[in-house]
Protein backbone atom coordinates (compact mmCIF):
# COMPACT_ATOMS: atom_id res chain seq x y z
CA UNK A 1 0.00 0.00 0.00
CA UNK A 2 1.34 3.35 -0.86
CA UNK A 3 -0.36 6.67 0.42
CA UNK A 4 0.72 9.90 -1.00
CA UNK A 5 -0.37 12.93 1.40
CA UNK A 6 0.30 16.79 1.03
CA UNK A 7 -0.43 20.05 0.84
CA UNK A 8 -2.12 21.24 -2.25
CA UNK A 9 0.80 24.09 -2.86
CA UNK A 10 4.35 24.30 -0.97
CA UNK A 11 3.48 26.97 1.28
CA UNK A 12 6.99 26.89 3.63
CA UNK A 13 9.48 25.10 4.79
CA UNK A 14 7.98 24.85 7.98
CA UNK A 15 4.71 23.57 7.12
CA UNK A 16 5.94 20.94 4.49
CA UNK A 17 8.37 19.75 7.38
CA UNK A 18 5.22 19.58 9.93
CA UNK A 19 2.46 17.65 7.19
CA UNK A 20 5.39 15.63 5.70
CA UNK A 21 6.57 14.17 9.52
CA UNK A 22 3.16 13.97 10.52
CA UNK A 23 1.75 11.26 7.37
CA UNK A 24 4.95 9.56 7.56
CA UNK A 25 5.05 8.65 10.99
CA UNK A 26 1.40 7.35 11.00
CA UNK A 27 2.10 5.90 7.71
CA UNK A 28 4.79 3.86 9.10
CA UNK A 29 2.53 2.94 12.10
CA UNK A 30 0.46 1.11 9.75
CA UNK A 31 2.98 0.11 7.44
CA UNK A 32 2.29 1.80 4.47
CA UNK A 33 4.58 3.54 1.61
CA UNK A 34 4.47 7.15 1.71
CA UNK A 35 5.13 10.03 -0.81
CA UNK A 36 5.10 13.53 0.18
CA UNK A 37 3.40 15.97 -2.30
CA UNK A 38 3.23 19.25 -2.75
CA UNK A 39 2.90 21.90 -5.98
CA UNK A 40 5.76 24.47 -6.70
CA UNK A 41 2.95 26.08 -9.32
CA UNK A 42 -0.65 26.01 -9.57
CA UNK A 43 -0.75 26.43 -13.68
CA UNK A 44 -4.08 25.34 -13.73
CA UNK A 45 -5.90 27.89 -11.49
CA UNK A 46 -9.54 29.14 -11.62
CA UNK A 47 -8.71 32.43 -12.36
CA UNK A 48 -5.63 34.30 -12.85
CA UNK A 49 -5.82 36.45 -9.45
CA UNK A 50 -5.79 33.11 -7.62
CA UNK A 51 -2.35 32.01 -5.77
CA UNK A 52 0.02 30.24 -7.92
CA UNK A 53 2.76 29.08 -5.68
CA UNK A 54 6.35 30.21 -4.61
CA UNK A 55 8.02 28.73 -7.77
CA UNK A 56 10.58 25.70 -8.72
CA UNK A 57 13.42 27.24 -7.05
CA UNK A 58 12.42 27.86 -3.69
CA UNK A 59 10.39 24.55 -3.76
CA UNK A 60 13.19 22.46 -5.13
CA UNK A 61 14.99 23.75 -1.93
CA UNK A 62 12.87 22.85 0.17
CA UNK A 63 12.51 19.40 -1.11
CA UNK A 64 15.94 19.08 -0.94
CA UNK A 65 15.92 19.58 3.31
CA UNK A 66 12.68 18.14 3.69
CA UNK A 67 14.54 14.99 2.32
CA UNK A 68 17.34 15.45 3.93
CA UNK A 69 15.54 15.58 7.83
CA UNK A 70 12.50 13.12 6.91
CA UNK A 71 14.02 11.05 4.34
CA UNK A 72 11.00 11.00 2.33
CA UNK A 73 10.27 10.04 -1.05
CA UNK A 74 8.67 13.14 -2.69
CA UNK A 75 6.52 13.73 -5.72
CA UNK A 76 5.41 16.82 -7.72
CA UNK A 77 3.68 17.88 -10.75
CA UNK A 78 5.07 19.23 -14.14
CA UNK A 79 3.13 21.48 -16.51
CA UNK A 80 6.01 21.80 -19.11
CA UNK A 81 8.04 19.37 -21.01
CA UNK A 82 11.38 21.15 -19.76
CA UNK A 83 10.40 21.20 -16.31
CA UNK A 84 10.85 17.25 -16.24
CA UNK A 85 14.93 17.88 -16.15
CA UNK A 86 14.43 20.02 -13.50
CA UNK A 87 13.14 18.00 -10.98
CA UNK A 88 14.46 14.85 -11.59
CA UNK A 89 17.46 14.76 -9.24
CA UNK A 90 15.16 16.24 -6.03
CA UNK A 91 11.87 14.05 -6.58
CA UNK A 92 11.03 10.75 -6.55
CA UNK A 93 8.16 10.46 -8.76
CA UNK A 94 7.14 12.93 -11.63
CA UNK A 95 2.99 13.51 -11.68
CA UNK A 96 1.52 14.53 -15.03
CA UNK A 97 -1.69 16.70 -14.17
CA UNK A 98 -5.03 15.50 -15.14
CA UNK A 99 -6.14 18.02 -17.47
CA UNK A 100 -2.76 17.09 -19.41
CA UNK A 101 -2.86 13.46 -18.89
CA UNK A 102 -3.11 13.13 -23.23
CA UNK A 103 -0.25 15.29 -23.85
CA UNK A 104 2.55 12.93 -25.44
CA UNK A 105 5.50 14.94 -24.94
CA UNK A 106 4.77 16.07 -21.67
CA UNK A 107 4.49 12.61 -20.64
CA UNK A 108 7.27 11.65 -22.95
CA UNK A 109 10.04 13.78 -20.81
CA UNK A 110 8.37 12.35 -17.47
CA UNK A 111 8.92 9.02 -18.71
CA UNK A 112 12.53 10.28 -20.20
CA UNK A 113 14.11 10.39 -16.67
CA UNK A 114 14.10 7.28 -15.40
CA UNK A 115 11.65 8.40 -12.86
CA UNK A 116 8.42 7.01 -11.81
CA UNK A 117 5.84 8.73 -13.26
CA UNK A 118 1.85 9.54 -12.17
CA UNK A 119 -0.27 9.98 -14.36
CA UNK A 120 -3.41 11.43 -12.99
CA UNK A 121 -6.30 10.47 -15.16
CA UNK A 122 -8.49 13.11 -16.93
CA UNK A 123 -11.86 14.10 -15.76
CA UNK A 124 -12.75 13.45 -19.15
CA UNK A 125 -11.27 10.43 -20.12
CA UNK A 126 -13.15 6.89 -19.71
CA UNK A 127 -11.10 3.72 -17.93
CA UNK A 128 -10.28 2.13 -21.30
CA UNK A 129 -8.41 5.03 -22.22
CA UNK A 130 -5.72 4.46 -19.90
CA UNK A 131 -4.78 1.92 -22.63
CA UNK A 132 -3.56 5.07 -24.98
CA UNK A 133 -1.91 6.38 -21.85
CA UNK A 134 0.27 3.17 -21.71
CA UNK A 135 1.12 3.27 -24.66
CA UNK A 136 3.08 6.51 -24.47
CA UNK A 137 4.70 4.81 -21.56
CA UNK A 138 5.49 1.09 -22.52
CA UNK A 139 9.98 1.84 -21.41
CA UNK A 140 9.25 3.84 -18.58
CA UNK A 141 10.49 2.44 -15.19
CA UNK A 142 7.33 2.33 -13.41
CA UNK A 143 3.99 3.96 -14.49
CA UNK A 144 1.48 4.83 -11.61
CA UNK A 145 -2.21 5.91 -13.15
CA UNK A 146 -4.54 8.12 -10.58
CA UNK A 147 -8.31 8.32 -11.03
CA UNK A 148 -9.55 11.63 -9.75
CA UNK A 149 -12.88 11.45 -10.57
CA UNK A 150 -15.16 12.01 -13.59
CA UNK A 151 -16.71 15.53 -14.91
CA UNK A 152 -20.47 14.95 -14.49
CA UNK A 153 -22.21 18.57 -15.68
CA UNK A 154 -21.04 21.62 -15.02
CA UNK A 155 -19.21 22.29 -11.76
CA UNK A 156 -19.10 18.98 -10.57
CA UNK A 157 -17.46 15.50 -10.61
CA UNK A 158 -18.90 11.69 -9.73
CA UNK A 159 -16.51 8.85 -8.86
CA UNK A 160 -17.18 5.73 -11.09
CA UNK A 161 -16.41 2.45 -8.70
CA UNK A 162 -16.69 -0.01 -11.64
CA UNK A 163 -14.42 2.34 -13.93
CA UNK A 164 -12.23 2.01 -10.98
CA UNK A 165 -12.79 -2.00 -10.80
CA UNK A 166 -12.04 -2.06 -14.55
CA UNK A 167 -8.35 -0.38 -14.31
CA UNK A 168 -7.74 -2.55 -11.15
CA UNK A 169 -8.89 -5.69 -13.21
CA UNK A 170 -7.58 -4.57 -16.52
CA UNK A 171 -3.78 -2.84 -16.11
CA UNK A 172 -0.93 -4.21 -14.65
CA UNK A 173 0.39 -1.10 -13.43
CA UNK A 174 -0.50 0.47 -9.84
CA UNK A 175 -4.09 2.28 -9.78
CA UNK A 176 -4.07 4.96 -7.10
CA UNK A 177 -7.64 6.93 -6.00
CA UNK A 178 -6.95 10.71 -5.39
CA UNK A 179 -9.70 10.68 -2.81
CA UNK A 180 -9.71 14.70 -2.26
CA UNK A 181 -9.64 15.82 -5.74
CA UNK A 182 -12.42 13.91 -6.61
CA UNK A 183 -14.71 15.88 -3.41
CA UNK A 184 -13.26 19.00 -5.58
CA UNK A 185 -16.33 20.85 -7.44
CA UNK A 186 -14.71 22.50 -10.46
CA UNK A 187 -14.47 26.67 -10.72
CA UNK A 188 -18.12 26.39 -8.55
CA UNK A 189 -16.95 29.66 -6.85
CA UNK A 190 -16.31 32.83 -8.14
CA UNK A 191 -12.68 32.96 -9.11
CA UNK A 192 -11.75 29.43 -7.51
CA UNK A 193 -12.89 26.03 -6.88
CA UNK A 194 -15.19 24.16 -4.34
CA UNK A 195 -15.49 21.16 -3.00
CA UNK A 196 -16.40 19.31 0.45
CA UNK A 197 -14.01 17.40 2.49
CA UNK A 198 -16.78 15.21 4.51
CA UNK A 199 -16.98 13.17 1.70
CA UNK A 200 -13.25 12.02 2.11
CA UNK A 201 -13.83 9.00 4.23
CA UNK A 202 -16.43 7.48 3.21
CA UNK A 203 -15.19 7.19 -0.90
CA UNK A 204 -11.88 6.10 0.56
CA UNK A 205 -13.52 3.53 2.36
CA UNK A 206 -15.25 2.27 -0.12
CA UNK A 207 -12.56 2.40 -3.39
CA UNK A 208 -10.71 0.12 -0.02
CA UNK A 209 -13.64 -2.24 0.16
CA UNK A 210 -13.54 -2.73 -3.60
CA UNK A 211 -9.75 -3.53 -3.22
CA UNK A 212 -7.92 -0.26 -4.25
CA UNK A 213 -4.59 -0.18 -2.39
CA UNK A 214 -3.01 3.08 -3.62
CA UNK A 215 -4.25 6.63 -2.35
CA UNK A 216 -3.47 10.22 -2.86
CA UNK A 217 -4.79 13.17 -0.33
CA UNK A 218 -4.21 16.26 0.17
CA UNK A 219 -4.28 17.29 3.81
CA UNK A 220 -3.28 20.45 6.02
CA UNK A 221 -3.09 21.70 9.16
CA UNK A 222 -6.13 24.18 8.41
CA UNK A 223 -7.08 23.72 5.16
CA UNK A 224 -9.62 26.77 5.29
CA UNK A 225 -6.53 28.49 5.17
CA UNK A 226 -4.83 26.98 2.08
CA UNK A 227 -4.36 28.91 -1.06
CA UNK A 228 -6.01 26.24 -3.08
CA UNK A 229 -7.83 23.22 -2.43
CA UNK A 230 -8.72 23.87 0.68
CA UNK A 231 -12.28 23.37 0.84
CA UNK A 232 -11.87 19.54 -0.89
CA UNK A 233 -8.73 18.97 1.66
CA UNK A 234 -8.43 16.51 4.83
CA UNK A 235 -7.46 18.39 8.28
CA UNK A 236 -4.07 16.96 9.58
CA UNK A 237 -5.18 16.13 12.70
CA UNK A 238 -7.44 13.58 11.14
CA UNK A 239 -5.48 11.76 8.67
CA UNK A 240 -4.62 8.93 11.01
CA UNK A 241 -8.22 8.49 11.43
CA UNK A 242 -8.40 7.93 7.65
CA UNK A 243 -5.32 5.95 6.95
CA UNK A 244 -6.85 3.48 9.76
CA UNK A 245 -9.87 3.19 8.28
CA UNK A 246 -8.43 1.96 4.87
CA UNK A 247 -5.93 -0.21 6.03
CA UNK A 248 -8.73 -1.89 8.18
CA UNK A 249 -10.86 -2.25 5.05
CA UNK A 250 -7.87 -3.48 2.94
CA UNK A 251 -6.76 -6.30 5.52
CA UNK A 252 -10.88 -7.66 6.06
CA UNK A 253 -10.41 -7.85 1.72
CA UNK A 254 -7.17 -9.57 2.03
CA UNK A 255 -8.19 -12.04 5.17
CA UNK A 256 -11.33 -13.20 3.08
CA UNK A 257 -9.31 -13.68 -0.31
CA UNK A 258 -11.23 -10.92 -2.46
Amino acid sequence: MIIIAGPCQYESLDMALEIAETCKNICNKYSVDYVFKASYDKANRTSHSGERGLGIEKTLLGFEEIKKQLDVKITTDIHESYQAELIKKVVDVIQIPAFLSRQTDLIRSAINTGKTVNIKKGQFMAPWDIDGILSKCKDGHEVWITERGTTHGYNNLVVDFTGLYFMLKNYKVPIFFDVTHSVQKPGSEKGSSGGDRTLVPGLARAASALGVENFFFEVHPDPDSSPSDGQNSIYLNSFEELVEQIVEHNFKLNKNGN
